[in-house]
């Protein structure tokens, strides 16, 4: 199974729609240990990414990907917008110009998007960051694909192990962002990127059922 640009940006559509259903949800998580702004600042972005979809379909799954991004960089305050537009941008670069999101290529878009988080945000995994949702996301994804999964089966690993991840992050003091300077007061909060960072995995995951 492979997915084409028209699939890729409904998936992106799907996952606009989950950041704004748990819009409250992620803005009462980074209250707790941030500046409260997560859940607005995302919502606003994918809002802009869906507003730049209808504008303009691009015609290639990584020319969606660009798009996503460089509106999240624009539209996006706080550290989500570098982050995520980064992910976003280093996964189509990955996919070039092809018409074509196969597993492979999905695999290679996943792992350039957590090391463009990782290289802009200096994070390793137990950091208590969007690390450690997407560090098992992308090797769960690599294990289903070993084991013949397709698209829909890779996205739906990746985002089971992204749920797991994100909730093991309420265990650990945070070393990374402005929860950081909680250390350990911070422990007991689940950390907002790292949900977020599951959630749009699920979206993407339901999607391509």
């Amino acid at each position: 199974m492979t997915c084409k640009a028209d699939g890729v940006a409904a998936a992106v559509r799907a996952a606009a729609a989950v950041v704004a259903e748990h819009r409250a949800e992620l803005i009462d998580l980074d209250r707790a240990i941030g500046d409260g702004d997560h859940g607005e600042n995302l919502n606003r972005g994918f809002t802009a990414v869906v507003a730049a979809l209808d504008a303009s379909p691009p015609d290639t799954p990584g020319a969606v990907l660009k798009l996503v991004a460089t509106t999240l960089i624009s539209k996006v305050g706080g550290a989500a917008g570098p982050l995520y537009g980064t992910a976003f941008l280093r996964a189509s670069t990955k996919l070039g110009t092809a018409e074509d999101l196969d597993v492979p290529a999905l695999l290679e878009a996943l792992r350039a998007g957590l090391e463009g988080v990782q290289a802009r945000g200096k994070a390793v995994g137990g950091d208590a960051t969007m690390v450690d949702a997407l560090i098992p996301a992308v090797s769960a994804a690599e294990k289903a694909a070993e084991d013949g999964g397709g698209v829909a089966a890779v996205l739906t690993a990746a985002a089971d192990a992204a749920d797991r991840g994100a909730e093991s992050t309420v265990d650990l003091v945070p070393r990374k962002g402005r929860a950081s300077y909680l250390g350990e007061r911070a422990v007991g909060h689940l950390d907002p990127g790292a949900r977020s960072s599951a959630l749009l995995l699920r979206a993407f995951a339901e999607a391509a059922r």
